[in-house]
């Protein structure tokens, strides 16, 4: 399962900027004579010719994309080669009396400078689009009241003067959004890898994130296009519809499931349905303050809980009840299955680490110190991964592919001057945003890498990764060879391969196909999983 907040939240920038693009132009049909009149004076003072599409819908409209377009190239480009690049990482020594600038450029890697100096452009473009959009549009004529946006980047009554005016207000709201974002970001983080309930806590999050887009269309489209008028309208609806959602949510993930058997007459029960009298009395006093019948409200607003939401989510609850209790209860059978987790990536630790030691050992045999330091550095990398990754339930792709192909590098060493073994990798991460158990892959490989090598018959390996929006699809081909009689592999267990299909039947059943096979000159293994 996947979360879908920046989704719905790129989902509802688009649709307030295509609602506001509409309101401009609707806008345009509802000036008076005396307001196109006014408007003109101001321009004809200044001797400019007045035009309704040069100097109010294009400003209007550029001033919108720039922002909308500026939102997205943070969300889709800057943000995701920042946060989740496939940047080698390299080790770095440092000396605690000299640091050199080759080390400071290891502590800050190019893709973050790349990404602040983005960020400082998107700044100066933004704020550059509103100074040309103020500069068609003379919004101080008007003192901004049809060019709200532009407000946003200072005063300016003399346009294009100062190619830097409202820069420092740009870098401001990007500075602010970026706050959003980190906050954004631990959260995510927080529900999809350590939090024990992910998938429980990720259909919450996406059903609070799609809420919320649904409720704060609903008041700006009716507000962009003066729906409403001067009734209490907006004080009522935020009133009413928060608690709404919230006892939906509420009731539905947390009160039913925990109900089980019982009653709604239980104390227990009546003691948590009691919960929903508390939102109704903070929303009611803090939307319809100046109502003087704040009383009558409030009980009309819990009565609205109590006898119709509460209803109408009992029956959406048992429509979907099997699902909300088979996610509730993955944790408890995977905490069952820790100490069988714990057991097999016990053996799973020192495995990987004496198969890289050993080549390692090969490769300081066969070469120089060069490729020595190099494979030292692949093994610093796998080493990381041991101690940080490995013990967490889950992990982001990227930092598996990332310790998937550091082994394949430091196995290329080894065998690099055959001419008779071919290494093939093809290993796409562009949409592998999912989260992955840790060394779920590596087996496969290493038991390619152990099979399907001879130093004196042709071999060849392929792996294969790719990623959609559901699926992580992993395939490995090996060339097959007779094990000879004094082969020192020839009895070893292959843990490797047994443990990852004990894992996957464990964390991935009924979500994973696989399917192993050979033909006596090459052998295939193919794993889908739907993370």
């Amino acid at each position: 399962m996947k979360i879908r907040w920046r989704e719905h939240e790129v989902l509802l920038a688009t649709i307030l900027t295509i609602i506001t693009a509409i309101s401009y132009i609707a806008d345009l049909q509802r000036l008076a004579p005396w307001q196109l009149d006014d408007i003109r004076s101001h321009f004809a003072k200044d001797h400019i010719l007045f035009s309704l599409i040069w100097n109010r819908l294009f400003p209007q409209i550029g001033a919108l994309l720039v922002l909308y377009f500026s939102y997205l190239w943070i969300n889709l480009r800057i943000l995701p080669d920042t946060l989740h690049s496939d940047t080698d990482k390299k080790l770095v020594a440092i000396d605690s009396k000299f640091v050199s600038l080759e080390v400071i450029s290891h502590l800050l890697p190019k893709k973050y400078i790349w990404g602040v100096v983005q960020l400082i452009l998107i700044s100066y473009l933004l704020a550059l689009g509103a100074n040309v959009a103020s500069y068609f549009a003379r919004p101080h004529y008007v003192n901004y009241g049809d060019f709200r946006i532009l407000a946003l980047f200072g005063y300016n009554d003399h346009p294009l003067t100062d190619l830097l005016a409202g820069f420092g207000q740009a870098l401001a709201l990007v500075c602010i959004y970026l706050a959003y974002v980190a906050i954004r970001e631990f959260c995510i983080h927080f529900i999809t890898t350590t939090s024990r309930r992910s998938s429980y806590y990720i259909l919450v999050t996406n059903q609070i994130t799609g809420s919320f887009v649904i409720f704060l269309c609903v008041p700006f489209f009716l507000a962009v296009f003066h729906l409403v008028g001067d009734t209490p309208f907006f004080e009522v609806y935020f009133a009413f519809i928060p608690p709404c959602i919230i006892t939906y949510i509420y009731t539905t993930y947390w009160l039913f499931p925990l109900k089980g058997q019982r009653t709604f007459l239980h104390s227990n029960v009546i003691f948590r349905l009691l919960f929903i009298l508390l939102t109704p009395l903070i929303f009611t006093f803090v939307a319809v303050e100046h109502y003087n019948p704040f009383i009558g409200l409030f009980w009309i607003n819990v009565g609205l809980q109590l006898f119709i939401v509460t209803p109408v989510s009992w029956v959406l609850y048992q429509q979907k009840e099997d699902k909300i209790l088979q996610l509730r209860g993955v944790e408890k059978e995977l905490v069952r299955s820790k100490t069988d987790l714990q057991f097999l990536r016990s053996q799973i630790n020192p495995h990987f680490l004496f198969n890289a030691l050993n080549t390692l050992y090969g490769t300081a045999i066969l070469d120089g110190s060069e490729r020595t330091a190099e494979g030292i550095q692949k093994l610093g990398d796998m080493m990381r991964f041991m101690l940080h990754e490995n013990n967490q339930d889950f992990i982001s792709m990227h930092r598996e592919i990332d310790y998937l192909k550091n082994y394949i590098s430091l196995q290329k060493l080894r065998i690099h001057s055959s001419s008779a073994i071919e290494i093939e990798d093809t290993i796409d991460s562009q949409y592998c945003n999912h989260t992955i158990a840790p060394m779920l892959l590596i087996p496969f490989v290493e038991n390619a890498f152990k099979h399907g090598i001879s130093l004196n018959e042709k071999s060849w390996i392929k792996i294969k990764l790719e990623c959609d929006q559901e699926t992580i699809r992993f395939e490995v081909r090996n060339s097959m060879h007779l094990h000879k009689s004094n082969d020192p592999e020839k009895e070893k267990s292959g843990i490797g391969l047994k443990n990852v299909l004990e894992r996957l039947n464990l964390l991935y059943k009924h979500k994973h196909q696989f399917n192993a096979h050979g033909d006596g000159n090459e052998f295939v293994v193919l794993l889908v999983i739907q993370p």
